[in-house]
């Protein structure tokens, strides 16, 4: 991990829900990521988790505050040029695999990049063959999800979130749809990008198993950040 430089840093973060009866969701967040870091995000249910964990990614937009990954105030990007961002520098990985039953893992992995293959700097198929192998994935191309476990569709999950080389994997409770054993090999999986390629990984997750794989864990509740452990 390199502790000289953020690659992700949150300042006064804010963000309310609604109108009339509007709900507090996130209130004055100020944390730093390291590049290289491990960070693990705990707290019950509500606390404000996935709130905070959209707004890093650009899914969502705060009410004030500020938001910058690897160098870049996201919280004033907008249109095509905050997609751009999101698509070249971001990974997503979701509890729910979110995968398209009728296409193949291949198929589902490339996905994402059809749209731009032509401007892309790589030959899509051939990358997402190739993801798909460094995960232990490469006999099952082919495959439709129905044909494959839960642990293998979070795997080719998190090949389609490695398609475009981001710098930063957001993970909403990546294990909570699999069983312990195999949501350990996710995590271990995840764990040795996070070492072998230097990527910054954030995971929220109310499983303890997970938490101890970060270099790190903040605590929310209520919306607030209650503490910072090593």
């Amino acid at each position: 991990m390199k502790q000289d430089r953020a690659m992700v840093q949150t300042k006064a973060l804010t963000k309310v829900y609604g109108d009339g009866a509007s709900v507090l969701a996130l209130d004055d967040i100020s944390l730093t990521v390291g590049e290289g870091e491990f960070l693990a995000i705990q707290g019950p249910s509500g606390s404000g988790k996935s709130t905070l964990l959209n707004l890093i990614g650009t899914l969502d937009h705060p009410t004030s505050g500020q938001i910058v990954v690897d160098g870049i105030d996201v919280s004033k990007l907008r249109g095509d040029a905050l997609a751009d961002f999101r698509r070249e520098k971001i990974g997503f990985v979701f509890q729910l695999f979110n995968l398209v039953p009728t296409l193949t893992a291949l198929e589902n992995v490339l996905l994402p990049l059809l749209p731009y293959r032509r401007g892309l700097k790589f030959n899509l198929k051939e990358r997402s063959q190739q993801v798909l192998e460094d995960i232990g994935l490469g006999d099952r191309l082919s495959h439709l999800p129905g044909q494959l476990s839960g642990g293998e569709q979070q795997r080719v999950a998190i090949a389609r979130a490695l398609i475009n080389s981001p710098r930063l994997i957001l993970a909403d409770e990546p294990t909570g749809n699999l069983d312990t054993k195999i949501g350990e090999e996710i995590i271990r999986l995840l764990r040795q990008m996070n070492q072998e390629q230097g990527l910054t990984l954030v995971v929220i997750t109310h499983d303890s198993a997970v938490a101890v794989h970060a270099h790190r864990v903040v605590h929310l509740q209520d919306g607030r950040l209650l503490e910072q452990a090593s």
